[in-house]
């Protein structure tokens, strides 16, 4: 058993790695590249743009499915698990730095210079907002499985299509009429919000149900049936997507793919399942990775938040935003996403030694 855990984690640990990286690069390239260079007839940058549009599902998806397979290894009732009082700590660390990012002002008492256009960049959702509400409706699903005697596949499976299905009535609402700023921002886009509950909380669930597989099926991984069932069902939505897109052409006349919206979801849902197909089917064939990898994996808050600060500032820094925003041709923004990207290694490098530091001080004092 502890064997095939590790193989499995090391699964996880690989998406985690890929999903921070490339959230880092997605943001670094962001950040520099200047508007002329965002070319909608390049090969380059609509390459980019697409990749780039996966990484946040991807990100969300993993968180998910990470978090879930720890909660459901614990074979214990719901109110005995130690991982529901670690998720929801989980939710509250990553609101609360969620929000500190976008502190309005360096003044901890005083707002009176505060515009009103700080303050609604500040209610603003981003994705650590998104990831902890996501771990919070695992956490709540998983114990109305509990207490009604569901399958916890269903009641995820069931969850991750509300979020995705509800969207088609929540964008059409004005949450600002209704609810207070704070509130509305986590409703819809309209208010700045980059990722609303909805649709984007169902990419944290949909990842639960895979967690929740792994979890429940401890030889899965090493098969090779798990990564071809991965694969057909990564197959199924992506050609879901399409068949979405084709039924609201018929109704609704055409439009273009990437803003077909309902299509849109299912078409990344999909792409990401079959990424992680693919990425099982190496992970089970290779017996080890560096574990430099596994902590790239393992510090993914770190690294968002660290390159976050960095990049776009905060109420302390001013970060490289202010000074370069939009002044790189696209050689010199992929160099400097490689440079944010050594950096972020470095860092998590350094953060292991003093880890590895600590426990040898520890254990020379237990001594």
């Amino acid at each position: 058993m502890e064997k095939n855990s590790v193989k499995r984690i090391i699964f996880l640990d690989l998406m985690r790695a890929l999903a921070v990286l490339m959230m880092v690069e997605g943001h670094t390239v962001d950040t520099f590249l200047a508007d002329q260079f965002r070319d909608y007839s390049s090969a380059a940058y609509n390459i980019w743009l697409t990749i780039r549009g996966f990484t946040a599902p991807i990100f969300m998806f993993t968180s998910g499915v990470v978090f879930t397979y720890l909660l459901r290894l614990q074979k214990v009732p719901f109110k005995e698990n130690p991982r529901v009082y670690k998720g929801v700590k989980r939710f509250v660390t990553l609101v609360l730095i969620g929000y500190l990012l976008r502190f309005p002002t360096y003044k901890i008492f005083d707002y009176s210079e505060v515009t009103k256009e700080q303050w609604l960049s500040f209610f603003a959702v981003d994705a650590l907002h998104l990831i902890g509400f996501g771990l919070l409706f695992i956490i709540g699903l998983t114990f109305l499985a509990e207490k009604f005697k569901v399958n916890d596949s269903l009641i995820l499976a069931a969850g991750a299509f509300f979020f995705f299905t509800i969207y088609l009535i929540t964008e059409k609402i004005d949450w600002i009429n209704i609810l207070p700023a704070p509130l509305a921002a986590y409703f819809y886009d309209k208010s700045g919000s980059l990722f609303p509950l909805f649709p984007w909380s169902g990419y944290v669930i949909a990842g639960g149900f895979l967690g929740y597989y792994l979890a429940n099926n401890p030889e899965a991984f090493t098969k090779k049936s798990f990564s071809l069932k991965l694969f057909a069902a990564g197959f199924v939505l992506f050609l879901t997507s399409f068949v979405f897109h084709f039924i609201e052409d018929l109704f609704y006349g055409n439009k273009q793919f990437w803003t077909d919206q309902f299509a849109l979801i299912f078409y990344r849902l999909g792409t990401v399942i079959l990424l992680n197909a693919g990425m099982s089917f190496i992970a089970a064939r290779i017996k080890n990775v560096p574990d430099f990898v596994k902590q790239i994996g393992r510090n993914t808050l770190v690294i968002y938040a660290v390159h976050v600060v960095i990049l776009y500032g905060s109420a302390w820094f001013p970060g490289f935003y202010k000074y370069f925003a939009k002044s790189f041709n696209f050689i010199e923004s992929l160099c400097a996403a490689l440079v944010m990207i050594l950096l972020m290694a470095w860092m998590v490098r350094i953060i292991q030694k003093f880890k590895e530091y600590q426990k040898k001080k520890f254990a020379v004092a237990e001594a």
